[in-house]
This record gives structure tokens, C-alpha cells and sequence, in this order.
């Protein structure tokens, strides 16, 4: 409150009329009221702004609940949305997964084989009964050379091993093998033909580089791969030739007087498990081939299609029919897709190849084979509908035929090389329209052993399993087949 005083008024000229006194006071009592209205206007408004806090405070508290509330529902909504869409894709991933990679087989699984053979295997061969027939390396040494004499060892179906011929024992110098002197021809005679060349003492060393069992797993047909030194210096001499042993290792002397075939590879028991028919090399290096044949009761049988060569023979299980690919002796006409007639020693054109380069494989049914038509490409064709192919872009490598003939196991690698093994679907087969190139399936390679590569591998007979022999050790490890 402002006190007044009265006696510190005073006009300027001194005077002290009543009058102008009075004025001077009304003035001064109207400025007070001026001043309490002021302070009633401020108060007011004091109390407007208290009234307006106390309202809109609670408004934007509300407004704020209510934007808290909108951003809990439009969150909720927006998760539920994206959870929805999230189990839409993955329903769809699944639905694709589905149709477009049905022929995909899943990884095998590399800590679970059925059976494993825990030794350095050269080369394995799977029974109809399941027994599987096996070549384990064995080195020895002598004063001057480090030489290989393999064994040869069964597994039976009830998972005990034995081994049928032990290689630091099995000699073939006792065979009097005998190599003239310019290397054209390899002869067996009883005798010495050349005491120089006379092989009866010479050092040798061999690896089993395939192994064939005959229709009724009696007897297997062992392709050794020898090496002999054939002179003081060192010089040696190379060879294919292929033992006949049965089931207990018994060597099946042919004719009664020798169980080796010697320039023979790729042989194999006719049905009648007595018969052996085989190539021996007309060109080399191992160019072209043509066929023979040798008896258990009789030995050397003589030619078979005399005077015609060929490539590559694959053999039609449990007949004696065989699908070949046969070229003249100038190579210089085009690549004969056969089928032939091993006992009637009969033939039958399928088709002429526009190229051939190796790899040929026939399916289980004998109905469709497989084969490089060039460096890069794989042709499969009907032998059932022969203008009915397809082709594949793959690259080198070794193929086998799944069990329901839709896919090829193929190792991206030539054979004893180490690649990953893929499932390769196998395209639509049509006769292409005239004037029209065959078109070419781009694949795509998954790996079913989870990236890991292989050295070897083979599909069981039966179908059930895959035999794969990883790098490394070498040891066989057999897979259920998934």
C-alpha cells in the first residue's frame, strides 16, 4: 500500500490554495484507484492464467494419454500386421521350396554312416547281396625300390571282414610273363621266349584299380594296374591286366593254367558266370579298344566283333547286352551309339552322336544313358526313343544315376579327383524340331555332403545307399541314400 504525505505536497509556486490543495487530492485519490484497478486487472489475469493452466494442463495430459494410447494401438496393429507378413513369407518360402526345389535332395548327413571301412582304400565294388569287395594299398620295399602289393579284402553283409589275397604274398612273376623287346605285344608262353626280357624274377608293384563281382557273387574280376622294371637301369613297363579270384580268394585259373588276363581292362562276367568278355588295347594311348573273350573252362576264346573298335563299353547288369560307343579305326567318322549283343555277337545302331568325349553311364532300367557330347556338356538320351535327348551344362566330372532315374549324381572333378558330389535334375527329354539347336539346362550345384569334397564314390545296387570315399585317409564311409 502507498502512504500519502500531505505536508511533502507542495505546488511549485509555494501556494497553498484550499482549492487547488482539494483538486491536487481528487487527482491523487483517482491515480490510487487507477493503481488498485490495475492490480485487480492483474490479479484477474493472474487468476484467467492460473484457471487456463489448471484446464489445459489436464486437456494436454489427456491429449497425451490419448496420442500414448494411439501409439500402443497403431504399434500393436503394426507388429500383428508384420508378424502376419512375416508368417505369410514364410509360408510362401515353404510353398516355393516346395515346387521348385522338390527334386533337391537334403544334405546328407556326415556324422551318421551306416558302415565304415576304416582303411586306405584304391578301389571298391558293392555286391547285390550288399557284400562290399575293397583293394587296400599296401607298400613294400625292397633294396632299391619302394613298390605297391595291394590286398584285396570282403565285407560281408554280417560286418565281418576277411581278407582273400594278401599282396605281399601274391606274386605274377610265377606266370612267366614275358614282354618282347619293342614293347608292341605282351605274350604268355611256358618257357623262356628271351632270357633278357624273362620277367619270371623281375621286380614289380601293382595297385587293384577296379574290382567287378560276377552275377552270382561268386567271383570277382580284380583290373590291376602293374608296373615292371624290365632292365638294369630301371627302365619299366606298364600294364592293365585283370585277376579272376573267387569269393575266398581263390585264384580261377583259366583253362586250368592261368588266372591272369593279361592287356585287359574293363571285363566282365556274362549270365552264364563262366564266359568273361573285355577290351584290350588296339590304339594308344588306350585310344580305342576292341573286344575278346576268355572261358573259365577253356581259357583264351578268341575276338569278339572282329575288326570293329570302340571307345567305351558299359555293361547291362544281369544281361548279356552292353551299350558302346564305337568309332572307326581313322577316328575319322562320327561317334556310333551301340547296343550290343556280347554271346550272338550282334549290334544295333541307336543313333550317331554329334561328339562324343567320355563319361558314358547307363541307367538302371538300361532305358537311358548318359554322356559328354563335348568338354562342357551332357547329353541324355532315350536309348528306348533315341531322337528324345536333352542337354546339361555341367563341366568335367564323373555322373552316376539316381535310383528312380530322374537325377544324376555327379562329382564336379574326372574320376580320382576330389570335387563336391550335387544332385543334378535331369530336364524334360524332346526330339528337337528340325533346323533347331538342342537347348542347353543351366543347373544350379547344391552340395549334398555339406560343401565337403569327395575322392570316389558309388550308388549300392539296391539303391538304399551311397558309398563315398572321402580324401585324406581314403577310407570307405557308407550313407543311407536320402
Amino acid at each position: 500500500m502507498i502512504h500519502a504525505q500531505p505536508s511533502a505536497i507542495r505546488c511549485s509556486g509555494g501556494s497553498s490554495d484550499p482549492f487547488f490543495s482539494l483538486f491536487r487530492l481528487s487527482l491523487l485519490h483517482l491515480s490510487l484507484f487507477r493503481l488498485s484497478l490495475l492490480r485487480v486487472l492483474y490479479a484477474l489475469r493472474l487468476c484467467a492464467l492460473c484457471v487456463n493452466s489448471c484446464l489445459v494442463l489436464p486437456l494436454l495430459r489427456v491429449l497425451c494419454a490419448l496420442r500414448l494410447c494411439v501409439l500402443c494401438v497403431t504399434s500393436c496393429l503394426v507388429l500383428s500386421l508384420l508378424r502376419a507378413l512375416c508368417a505369410l513369407r514364410l509360408c510362401v518360402l515353404c510353398v516355393i521350396s516346395c515346387l521348385f526345389f522338390s527334386g533337391v535332395a537334403p544334405a546328407q548327413q556326415l556324422d551318421k554312416p551306416a558302415l565304415t571301412i576304416d582303411e586306405e582304400l584304391t578301389s571298391f565294388s558293392i555286391a547285390p547281396d550288399g557284400r562290399i569287395a575293397f583293394g587296400v594299398r599296401r607298400n613294400v620295399h625292397n633294396k632299391k625300390y619302394d613298390l605297391q602289393h595291394d590286398d584285396i579284402w570282403i565285407q560281408d553283409s554280417n560286418g565281418k571282414r576277411r581278407r582273400i589275397l594278401e599282396g605281399s604274398k601274391f606274386s605274377i612273376n610265377k606266370y612267366a610273363v614275358f614282354i618282347n623287346r619293342d614293347k608292341k605285344s605282351v605274350a604268355r608262353e611256358k618257357g623262356k621266349l628271351d632270357p633278357e626280357l624273362d620277367l619270371s624274377d623281375a621286380t614289380f608293384s601293382y595297385t587293384v584299380d577296379s574290382l567287378r563281382w560276377s552275377p552270382n557273387g561268386r567271383y570277382l574280376l580284380a583290373q590291376l594296374f602293374t608296373t615292371f622294371v624290365v632292365d638294369e637301369s630301371g627302365k619299366t613297363q606298364d600294364e592293365f591286366m585283370t585277376l579272376v579270384i573267387d569269393d575266398s580268394g581263390k585264384e580261377i585259373r583259366l583253362g586250368g593254367n592261368d588266372p591272369l588276363i593279361h592287356n585287359a581292362e574293363d571285363a566282365v562276367f556274362l549270365v552264364d558266370n563262366a564266359t568273361i568278355a573285355y577290351l584290350y588295347e588296339v590304339i594308344k594311348p588306350r585310344l580305342l579298344f576292341s573286344f575278346k573273350y576268355s572261358t573259365i573252362a577253356n581259357g583264351s576264346g578268341g575276338a569278339l566283333f572282329e575288326g570293329r573298335t570302340f571307345i567305351s563299353v558299359v555293361p547291362l547288369p544281369k544281361t548279356n547286352f552292353a551299350i558302346a560307343i564305337e568309332r572307326d579305326k581313322t577316328l575319322s567318322g562320327p561317334p556310333r551309339l551301340q547296343h550290343l549283343d556280347l554271346l550272338a555277337q550282334d549290334d544295333s545302331e541307336i543313333a550317331t552322336l554329334d561328339g562324343y568325349e567320355g563319361g558314358l553311364t547307363v541307367s538302371p532300367s538300361g532305358k537311358l544313358a548318359a554322356y559328354y557330347v563335348d568338354k562342357e556338356n551332357i547329353e541324355v538320351r532315350d536309348l528306348t526313343a533315341p531322337t528324345r535327348v536333352a542337354r546339361i551344362r555341367l563341366g568335367p566330372g564323373a555322373l552316376e544315376w539316381s535310383p528312380d532315374e530322374k537325377r544324376l549324381l555327379f562329382k564336379r572333378a574326372p574320376e580320382r579327383k576330389t570335387a563336391e558330389l550335387c544332385w543334378i535334375p535331369i530336364p524334360p527329354l524332346a526330339t528337337p524340331a528340325a533346323g533347331h539347336e538342342i537347348p542347353v539346362a543351366q543347373p544350379d550345384f547344391n552340395p549334398i555332403f555339406h560343401g565337403s569334397v569327395t575322392r570316389d564314390f558309388a550308388i549300392s545296387p539296391d539303391g538304399k545307399y551311397i558309398a563315398v570315399v572321402f580324401p585324406g585317409k581314403r577310407n570307405l564311409d557308407l550313407f543311407p541314400l536320402q
